[in-house]
């Protein structure tokens, strides 16, 4: 998809806007106000975090649309966003608020963006071209595939990001936004994994990023603790048009009980690798704890839990890549 690079290239940006916008003026809502023990905060309290990580997240997933699915752009961009994660948590620590703090990681992280994507354009015009004009492999095929699978189910996570009051409007807005922009992602990235682009698939792009806002929509609308089946409806459909859109279709039709299967997977698949995920992180992995603590922010309640929601998506949405990231019908017979 030719359009991929430039699409790519404007949802990092968009990314890295809203994690600046994030880091001084959501996070700031989520300090607590002393450090005594019946203040301290509960269960999700640092949702701020968790939307800015996941923010953060979609600028390499962003970056691997833009080169297409190449390892020359995926091993950076792996690298470019495990170092922002390490600076936002120091950035974290010095508390930055206002329009002025905002515009100046707005335009540092730009900057650091663009200068990282000349490198890797300048990599790839540098390299000799193996493939012919206008194909993908198959290879970055289920690279762009497998970001796609990873957007939709940080998409869920966001879309149903909680706090302990649940009274914020500011988080609406957040969740909103960080999932109306991983919605973006997965699609454009099923889409550039597409052997063609065709009429009905752009179409059929088109309709599934309406559907998935509505359904982000629904998920905010829903009470808090009534959210999973939405969430769950959500899942399947985003992940099941993932699939539609990216995967191959012989003789110009989709292989329907192909994608019948994958809705299967699509429907109890994200919410099993989220448990799975977000279990071992509360009992085994307090990953949580140690950032709040490096960022110099009150621990939370020792009755509750400091779960990086973010990373058990992030994880769980690898896993998804795992069994769906299969565009071509010989990667689908692989696992017969």
């Amino acid at each position: 998809m030719r359009s991929a690079r430039p699409v790519g290239l404007l949802l990092s940006a968009a990314a890295v806007a809203l994690w600046a916008y994030g880091m001084t003026t959501w996070q700031p809502l989520t300090e607590p106000l002393g450090p005594w023990s019946e203040r301290l905060p509960g269960n999700n309290a640092y949702w701020a975090r968790d939307l800015r990580f996941m923010a953060i997240m979609a600028v390499p997933l962003g970056l691997v649309l833009a080169g297409r699915g190449q390892v020359r752009w995926g091993g950076p961009a792996v690298v470019l966003g495990g170092c922002w994660i390490a600076a936002d948590v120091a950035i974290d620590r010095a508390d930055p608020i206002g329009v002025d703090a905002t515009v100046l990681l707005a335009v540092a992280g730009c900057a650091v963006l663009g200068v990282v994507a000349t490198l890797l354009l300048w990599w790839e015009r540098r390299t000799p071209q193996t493939r012919e004009p206008g194909t993908t492999p198959a290879a970055d095929r289920r690279v762009l595939t497998g970001v796609a699978c990873v957007a939709g189910v940080l998409t869920l996570v966001a879309a149903a990001m909680e706090s302990p009051t649940d009274r914020e409007p500011e988080l609406n807005q957040g969740a909103l936004a960080t999932a109306a922009l991983l919605v973006a992602v997965a699609v454009g990235a099923a889409l550039a994994a597409a052997p063609a682009r065709t009429r009905a698939r752009v179409g059929l792009a088109v309709g599934l990023t309406v559907v998935a806002l509505l359904g982000v929509g629904l998920v905010r609308a829903t009470a808090p603790g009534a959210r999973l089946l939405p969430e769950v409806a959500l899942g399947a459909v985003l992940l099941t048009g993932v699939t539609v859109l990216a995967w191959d279709w012989p003789g110009g039709r989709p292989i329907w009980w192909h994608h019948a299967v994958a809705a299967l997977i699509a429907l109890v698949g994200p919410v099993v690798f989220l448990v799975a995920t977000a279990v071992p992180m509360m009992i085994m992995m307090p990953i949580g704890a140690s950032l709040t603590a490096l960022a110099g922010n009150s621990p939370i309640h020792a009755a509750d839990s400091d779960l990086l929601v973010s990373l058990a998506g992030l994880l769980s949405g690898l896993g998804m890549a795992v069994l769906l990231a299969r565009p071509s019908v010989e990667d689908r017979r692989q696992l017969r």
